[in-house]
C-alpha cells in the first residue's frame, strides 16, 4: 500500500511507465506475427497451451524493448521523438529498467522452453540478444545498414511461433522470416526520412542522414521489389495457394504503386507521402498475415473445390 501511495505522490515508476518500456506497438506486432506462425503451422496445440506460448513470446519481445531503451537512454534523451520515454524523463532508473528487462528475458525464455520446446526458447533468447547486443550496441551507431541487419530480430517471431508449435524448422517459416526481414527497410526508412534531423542530432548514421532522401527512396523501391518476390515464394509454398496468390498480389500491387509514387516525388511537401507510405507498410503487413490465416482456414475448401496448385497446373497442362 505504501508503494502504491508513493507512486501516486511522486508520479514516478508507474505501471504505465513500465508498460511503455515494453515498446507495446513493437511487442504486439511480434505477438501477431508469432500467432500467425503458429496458426499456419502443420501441427496445432490446444488453445490454452498456444496462448501460454504466445504470452512467453510477448514477454520476450517486451523484454527486448526494455533492454533496448535501457541501452539507448542517452540517445533517446537527444531525439525529440523519443525524449518523452520513461528513462530520459527519469521516471524509472536505468538500474531498475535493466533488472526489469533481464528478469523478463530469463522468465520468458525458460518458461517457453518448459511449455513448448528448447529450440523455440533458444530462438527467443537469440532474438533478445541480437536486438540488444548486435543491433543496439554495435550496428545502430556504426553503419547505415543498421536497420537492414538488425531487422533480423523483428523477423524472428513467426519462426519462433512455428517452432514452438512443431519443434522443427521447415521452408515456410524461413520464408516468413525473410518476408519480414525485407519488409523492415522500406517500413523503417520511410519513417527515418521524416525523422532524419533527429537521427543526425543523435549522430546515428541512418540511411537518409548519410545518403539523402532521393537515394533512400530508391532503396525503398528496390527492397519493395525484393519483398514482393518473397511474397510470390510464399504463395507457392505449402502455406500459400491460388486464393492467397490472388489476395496477396492485390496487396502487392498497392504497395508497389505506393513505392513508385514515393520515388517520383522529390519535393518536400511536409513528408505526407513518406508518412502515408510508412502507415501503409503497417497495414500491408497486417493484411498479408491476415490473408495467411484466412487461407489456412480455406485449405479444406480449396481441396473440395480443386483449387490447389497441383490440380490447377494439371488442368493447364
Amino acid at each position: 500500500m505504501d508503494t502504491l501511495e508513493s507512486i501516486e505522490v511522486t508520479g514516478k515508476g508507474s505501471f504505465k511507465d513500465l508498460y511503455i518500456l515494453l515498446k507495446p506497438r513493437v511487442m504486439w506486432l511480434a505477438v501477431f506475427t508469432a500467432a500467425v506462425g503458429m496458426i499456419v503451422a502443420p501441427i496445432q496445440n490446444n488453445l490454452f497451451l498456444s496462448l501460454i506460448m504466445l504470452l512467453c513470446i510477448s514477454i520476450g519481445a517486451g523484454a527486448a524493448g526494455v533492454l533496448n531503451m535501457w541501452w539507448d537512454k542517452e540517445l533517446d534523451n537527444v531525439m525529440q521523438r523519443t525524449s518523452g520515454r520513461p528513462l530520459p524523463n527519469e521516471k524509472i532508473s536505468s538500474d531498475d529498467a535493466f533488472v526489469f528487462g533481464v528478469s523478463l528475458s530469463i522468465f520468458s525464455v525458460m518458461f517457453l522452453g518448459l511449455v513448448s520446446n528448447w529450440l523455440a526458447a533458444f530462438l527467443l533468447a537469440l532474438t533478445i540478444f541480437f536486438y540488444l547486443v548486435i543491433y543496439s550496441m554495435f550496428l545502430k551507431k556504426t553503419t547505415p545498414q543498421n536497420i537492414v541487419i538488425g531487422g533480423a530480430a523483428g523477423a524472428m517471431p513467426p519462426l519462433i511461433g512455428w517452432v514452438a508449435s512443431t519443434g522443427t524448422f521447415s521452408l515456410e517459416p524461413i520464408l516468413l522470416f525473410l518476408f519480414i526481414f525485407f519488409w523492415t527497410p522500406p517500413h523503417f526508412w520511410s519513417l527515418a526520412i521524416i525523422t532524419k534531423e533527429d537521427y543526425a542530432k543523435a549522430s546515428i548514421p541512418m540511411f537518409p542522414v548519410l545518403y539523402g532522401e532521393r537515394k533512400t527512396k530508391r532503396s525503398i523501391f528496390y527492397y519493395t521489389l525484393i519483398l514482393i518476390m518473397f511474397s510470390q515464394a510464399i504463395s507457392f509454398s505449402e502455406i500459400g495457394g491460388p486464393v492467397f496468390f490472388i489476395l496477396s498480389n492485390a496487396l502487392n500491387a498497392s504497395l508497389l504503386l505506393s513505392a513508385i509514387k514515393l520515388v517520383r516525388i522529390n519535393e518536400r511537401d511536409g513528408y505526407e507521402r513518406e508518412r502515408g507510405f510508412f502507415k501503409f507498410t503497417i497495414l500491408y503487413l497486417f493484411l498479408y498475415f491476415s490473408f495467411l490465416v484466412i487461407n489456412s482456414g480455406l485449405k479444406t475448401f480449396e481441396s473440395d473445390l480443386s483449387l490447389s496448385w497441383p490440380v490447377l497446373l494439371q488442368r493447364l497442362l
